[in-house]
């Protein structure tokens, strides 16, 4: 557990940690730089480094939050990872479903894997569980099409690092987008372009848009507005999950 520098979320929980790469997205991976420096610092659960490990003592963890959170899971891994055993997988679901006052949202780049479980009927999606898929370019927008078909009650799209266009994006039943530029000494570059262009149709779907940031090594430095202002929408569900 960890407040959270990310501006849509408020801290991050970590079942599991480590990952290996599967698209142009995951080539600077953040991290996996994280994940380095950790090690290196000597802390012990990231004693393998950037390897795939599995934490169990973490799913005790969110019974102890006395008050209402803004969860991102798993932002040092993948939680739909081919080598994390689904039984796990639908422990952290029962974790997340068992405490309804918060809000855990959970991003994946294996939509492939995600889609196949909920089809097995394998995923338990309480109220308070909001499913992202990253779609960094347009080789991968096949993974808004898995999203959709499950049975996920908030749907987002997290189009960072976003390093191409994305035209005529379906929208249908995506209740948030998310865009930012990537981040580091050497960031691939994202045009603003490309930026207006999914943010108009988010405004002509009716979908809350959110830019985190223009990316490079300084967030500070480049900002995050957008054509004079802040997007910082998020979905149109209560927060406070009554």
């Amino acid at each position: 557990m960890a407040q959270s520098t990310i501006e849509w979320t408020e801290m991050t929980w970590n079942p599991t940690t480590g990952c290996d790469k599967i698209s142009a997205g995951c080539k600077f991976c953040y991290a996996e730089v994280m994940a380095r420096r950790l090690q290196a610092m000597g802390l012990e659960k990231y004693t393998q480094g950037f390897e795939l490990a599995i934490h169990e003592d973490e799913l005790n963890t969110p019974y102890t939050w006395k008050k209402p959170k803004v969860v991102f899971v798993n932002s040092m891994s993948d939680l739909f990872h081919k080598d994390v055993p689904v039984g796990f997988i639908q422990r952290v679901f029962r974790v997340m479903s068992e405490n309804p006052q918060h809000v855990f949202q959970v991003l994946t780049k294996r939509a492939d894997v995600l889609r196949y479980y909920d089809s097995e009927g394998r995923l338990n999606w309480s109220h308070n569980i909001w499913m992202g898929v990253s779609v960094e370019n347009n080789k991968v927008v096949d993974r808004i099409d898995l999203l959709r078909e499950t049975k996920a009650r908030v749907k987002f799209l997290s189009c960072e690092p976003l390093i191409g266009p994305l035209p005529n994006l379906n929208l249908t039943g995506i209740d948030w987008v998310i865009v930012g530029g990537e981040s580091g000494r050497k960031p691939r570059p994202m045009k603003s372009e490309w930026v207006a262009d999914i943010k108009d149709q988010c405004l002509a779907a009716g979908v809350p848009f959110f830019f985190k940031q223009w990316g490079g090594a300084s967030k500070k430095k480049t900002g995050r507005e957008l054509e004079g202002r802040t997007w910082d929408e998020m979905p149109a569900v209560s927060l406070s999950l009554s």
